[in-house]
């Protein structure tokens, strides 16, 4: 397969026989660098991990990747108004449990009081196939709507080991 300068150039600066430390590695990565966008950099992981062993935990990144995440909100009346003032895209009840049982689901994150998980847990087949189901070990389920609309806001992201 024929490649251009550029990529031969950058080519050069590896060595595949050469382990590098991470902060090495950054660097040559972005010394590698050639096109007039900005690269992206994928990372894996292998973590040896046993049948009953998993990583799952939720991060605020300093900078926030993508663009503006519609947040949805099952909460009762009287935290409606915290949760609109809060920044959230969609907030209700029952109205929006009804919406998206019937397939519903233009949103990026389902945040959820613990009071409305009785009736957001009948969504399981809708939510739970798409990630969007709210989980108290992540998160989403909390009375504390501000301080984790924000953190949703800011960058926060979600990683597990698959």
């Amino acid at each position: 397969m024929k490649h251009g300068k550029k990529y031969n150039e950058s080519v050069k600066k590896y060595d595949p026989a050469n382990t590098y430390e991470l902060t090495e590695a950054l660097k040559l990565v972005k010394s590698m660098a050639y096109a007039k966008f900005d690269e992206t950099v994928d990372l894996s992981v292998k973590l040896n991990l046993k049948k009953s062993q998993s990583v799952r935990d939720t991060v605020v990144l300093p900078n926030q990747f993508r663009g503006e995440k519609k947040v949805l909100v099952f909460c009762k009346p009287e935290k409606e108004k915290e949760a609109q003032e809060a920044g959230a895209a969609f907030v209700g009840a029952d109205d929006l449990i009804e919406k998206v049982k019937g397939g519903w689901t233009d949103f990026d994150v389902a945040v959820a009081t613990p009071d409305m998980m009785k009736d957001v847990g009948k969504l399981g087949m809708v939510l739970g196939r798409k990630g969007l189901m709210p989980n108290p070990k992540t998160g989403t389920v909390t009375f504390d709507l501000k301080g984790t609309l924000a953190e949703l806001k800011k960058g926060r992201v979600e990683f597990r080991a698959d």
